[in-house]
């Protein structure tokens, strides 16, 4: 067998010169020229998905169970199977068999099939040309996930998804694989669901990962190539994006991909981007859009993470190992294993990144 080629860091600069397109350059590159990173490591792991070999492992969503937060539950999609429901020992709870599910979020205290309780949204891409939410109702006691049917999204194919509870509604936006981004208000009070567009937002290429701020109605969406926008959220406001930031090779290395958001007091916080080409996380403040730091989730007692596609991040108590919060983020590289979803604790991140308290 021929032994493989060591490179130097110079050989590597020089190689990333030759190539045409920053998806060419070698990921060591990639990370020497990005602004550096602080690290952190993980304290839990999911099992791995059902699909072996192959890019499956996608997106989580959090539930948080306010009385015993340590008893909180995930959520998390196989883009080639369904959709998984995992405790935070990282042990699969439930697998509902839904084809192919991209990325998916949740509400709690949503009317769902007449009752209140937790409503699952996926995108759906089973059918490439059409668009479809997939919706499902998650049981807090037993951890299983019941569908509740399909209601149409759009013309194209369906990739990312995130939900919007605000006082009139609740909305899913799903995002398109060429960048439209449709607002569908959502009625899942029935015995089926129904759907309605209330209008649509484009950016220019390839975007996937989204998250809102129910506080503040701001609609956060990654354009893979391009950067980070928002947008209003609001279903009568504007359409017109606000970029925040650029994926420049620095602070955010494309592909950016999953959103989410760390919510502090009555609008504060940060939104955090999946900085996926240089296996980094980026931080910006909601306040002003400004830049506050990059990191990454390295090897510890339990693997690390690289080539994100999805994250997840909410704050407060979540038990023992996550007193402040809980950060996860989907594994592209799950060693020799099948690809998974890494958990790590806020208050790591926050130390490492030198945020107030």
């Amino acid at each position: 067998m021929m032994k493989p080629l060591a490179l130097s860091l110079t050989s590597l600069l020089t190689l990333a010169a030759c190539t045409t397109t920053e998806t060419e350059v070698p990921v060591e590159v990639r990370i020497a020229n990005a602004t550096p990173a602080v690290t952190v490591a993980a304290r839990g792991e999911t099992t791995p998905v059902g699909t072996p070999n192959a890019d499956a492992a996608d997106d989580p969503a959090i539930w948080r169970n306010a009385a015993n937060p340590a008893a909180s539950l995930i959520v998390g999609t196989d883009k080639k199977a369904g959709l998984y429901v995992y405790g935070l020992d990282g042990k699969t709870r439930d697998f509902l068999d839904a084809g192919r599910v991209n990325n998916v979020d949740l509400r709690d205290g949503v009317a769902v099939n007449g009752q209140t309780g937790i409503l699952v949204v996926a995108s759906d891409r089973n059918d490439v040309a059409n668009a479809k939410l997939a919706l499902f109702r998650l049981d807090s006691v037993t951890a299983k996930l019941t569908a509740l049917g399909k209601v149409d999204a759009g013309k194209g194919e369906a990739y990312g998804i995130c939900l919007y509870k605000a006082p009139e509604a609740t909305y899913a936006f799903i995002v398109l694989k060429d960048g439209t981004i449709n607002q569908v208000a959502l009625d899942a009070s029935g015995a089926t669901p129904t759907g309605r567009i209330v209008r649509s937002m484009k950016l220019g290429t390839q975007s996937e990962g989204c998250a809102v701020d129910d506080r503040t109605g701001i609609l956060y969406v990654a354009e893979e190539d391009v950067g980070l926008w928002r947008f209003d959220a609001h279903a009568t406001g504007a359409t017109t994006p606000t970029k925040i930031a650029a994926a420049d090779g620095k602070n955010l290395v494309m592909d950016a991909e999953g959103v989410a958001i760390a919510q502090i007091g009555a609008k504060d916080g940060y939104v955090l981007v999946s900085s996926q080409g240089d296996n980094a996380y980026v931080a910006y403040r909601l306040s002003d859009d400004a830049y506050v730091g990059r990191f990454r989730v390295v090897d510890g007692a339990i693997g690390g993470s690289e080539e994100t596609d999805g994250i997840e991040l909410m704050l407060g108590d979540f038990g023992p190992a996550y007193p402040g919060g809980l950060f996860i983020a989907q594994d592209g590289h799950n060693a020799a294993a099948a690809q998974n979803f890494k958990l790590v604790a806020w208050d790591e991140i926050a130390r490492a990144l030198n945020l107030p308290n």
